[in-house]
């Protein structure tokens, strides 16, 4: 498992010339250290007397940062398998017409698969950059960079797996399918974007 390996592990295999680990990974590598930097700021914040009106803010935002930390770890391998699943799909037999057929109705649910993991990162990525604009605006003021970078980490990891989430639709026959997926990106990305624009001039007005 890749979330069991040191950082410098980690690092070497994704710089080697498999595939997988890859973008949709990092992407949600990325909302992982979103959330842990938002769950910092929370604990810098916390039992503070300066920031006491907003304590039990930052304690509702701690537990919900913390759970998606949580879940966008397990999204860093679930990833990698959604992408071999559909490497296997596209390695089955296709002598004939049965094996054909059965090929490609595999690489399609495969395909589908892995579109709804990088959305999944999309939607917990998304909901890491309103947490991040939070601490941004009401946490330790003594952290607001760290909250800054957290806010960057969300963008990167929404964005790129919004990247992954198109890649894939482009190779799914059911256009129901694509056409909700796409809508629920537009939505996850203009109201992802909303929150990093603004919790960004929170920052740059606190940095002066």
């Amino acid at each position: 498992m890749l979330t069991s390996k040191t950082v410098t592990q980690f690092l070497d295999e994704l710089a080697s010339n498999s595939p997988a680990p890859g973008g949709g990974s990092v992407a949600a590598l990325a909302g992982a250290l979103s959330a842990g930097l938002t769950s910092m700021v929370c604990r810098l914040t916390i039992g503070k007397k300066k920031y006491a009106d907003v304590q039990d803010e930052m304690e509702n935002i701690l537990n919900e940062s913390e759970q998606l930390r949580s879940r966008l770890t397990l999204l860093i391998d679930e990833d990698t398998v959604a992408f071999n699943e559909v490497m296997a799909a596209f390695s089955l037999p296709k002598d004939t017409p049965e094996q054909q057929q059965v090929r490609g109705d595999a690489i399609q649910s495969a395909t589908k698969k892995a579109s709804l993991v990088p959305l999944e990162v999309m939607r917990l990525s998304a909901r890491a950059a309103s947490l991040a604009k939070g601490v941004a605006e009401k946490g330790n003021k003594n952290s607001i960079t760290d909250a800054g970078v957290a806010c960057l980490a969300a963008r990167a990891a929404y964005t790129g797996a919004m990247m992954n989430v198109l890649i894939n639709l482009s190779s799914i026959k059911d256009q129901e399918f694509v056409t909700a997926t796409r809508q629920t990106v537009d939505m996850l990305l203009a109201s992802a974007d909303d929150s990093t624009t603004k919790a960004f001039e929170q920052i740059q007005a606190g940095l002066g």
